[in-house]
């Protein structure tokens, strides 16, 4: 292991998630340096660790587990949920780490550096309630809460409630209370009009790379 900041690539589907997440750890780059921002393509430059934001895929398959394992770096998940049936099938997988959304900025960072290290960092589960610490997903500054946002991202994407469920990892009764509130929000009653308002405002997936060098 070298001198110097872990070298970070942040990867998710959608570019303002990505955004949030860098502005979170630009105030520790003397020990986290993001060197590049990475949607729906593989990380191209060289990094100690990939954080995979997980809002709309919290499991690690299909082009995920493909991009997150089997690498010269340490694949980590940053997820709402911190559940065991979700972290061991990632472990089992070769991911490095399973990290809480409800961590500060301090241990995030504290916890990617330990990944790197070489240990196996897996957060204390922090309870349903516990509040999303990272700033930056779709339709915030239309007052949705993170997983309003999520919801209504994978609603864009053609999902069924059931499917919503089962990507989100979360009850079918849950994805009904989300969908309620964001359409409330929204100013929206049918799902063609969710969709429609959604599309609008930047809820699709975006292909794109940014490097930091």
């Amino acid at each position: 292991m070298g001198e110097g900041p872990v070298r970070v690539a942040l990867m998710n589907d959608y570019a303002v998630v990505l955004a949030g997440l860098a502005h979170m750890l630009a105030p520790f780059g003397d020990r986290v340096q993001v060197v590049e921002l990475v949607s729906q393509l593989p990380v191209e430059s060289s990094v100690d660790v990939v954080l995979y934001d997980a809002f709309s895929r919290e499991r690690v398959v299909g082009p995920v587990e493909e991009e997150l394992t089997g690498q010269d770096f340490k694949g980590v998940v940053y997820s709402w949920h911190v559940d065991p049936e979700l972290v061991r099938d990632a472990l089992d997988k070769g991911i490095a780490g399973w990290l809480s959304k409800s961590l500060s900025a301090e241990e995030l960072v504290a916890s990617l550096e330990r990944v790197h290290r070489g240990e196996v960092v897996v957060s204390p589960d922090p309870g349903p309630e516990a509040p999303v610490k990272q700033e930056g997903h779709p339709g915030q500054v239309h007052g949705l809460s993170p997983r309003e946002s999520e919801v209504v991202a994978l609603i864009c994407q053609g999902l069924s409630n059931q499917e919503i469920a089962e990507r989100a990892f979360i009850s079918i009764n849950s994805v009904k209370t989300y969908i309620r509130s964001a359409y409330r929000k929204m100013g929206v009653q049918r799902r063609t009009q969710a969709v429609l308002w959604a599309r609008e405002r930047g809820f699709l997936p975006s292909t794109e790379r940014r490097v930091f060098e």
